[in-house]
């Protein structure tokens, strides 16, 4: 058994794309209609074949709370793995990306945390 999709909540389907696409460096990998939304996913660039990120609509009544109390608690919905976090945060800054945390040694991770622009904050993590 193993991962093969995972979604995110966003409250805007395209910006989303854009964000995670031209920002964050991500490629789409499926656009299928499906009703007023889209079946709507991206993938590592180097590994277009694995797991792939649902950008799924916020719509759900209980999604909107959910993230924002997450979003106010400062928590990261998710977490993605990176192999130099400090690297990747400077990349993202220059971007334009807003980070809520610097990268910060956490025992045997550093993380930095910055917003998605799509109501999550997401979470960069290296294994040291």
């Amino acid at each position: 058994m193993r991962i093969v999709v995972s979604s995110i909540f966003v409250d805007d389907q395209e910006k989303a794309l854009a964000f995670y696409t031209k920002r964050l460096g991500f490629v789409k990998k499926t656009d299928i209609p499906v009703g007023a939304a889209r079946w709507l996913t991206v993938v590592a660039p180097d590994d277009t074949h694995g797991t792939e990120l649902v950008l799924e609509p916020d719509s759900h009544p209980a999604v909107r709370p959910f993230k924002s109390a997450l979003a106010q608690d400062g928590i990261p919905f998710t977490s993605f793995g990176v192999d130099d976090v400090f690297a990747e945060y400077e990349r993202l800054r220059t971007a334009g990306v807003l980070f809520t945390q610097p990268p910060v040694a956490m025992g045997p991770v550093t993380t930095a945390v910055l917003d998605d622009t799509c109501g999550n904050l997401i979470q960069l993590a290296q294994k040291v």
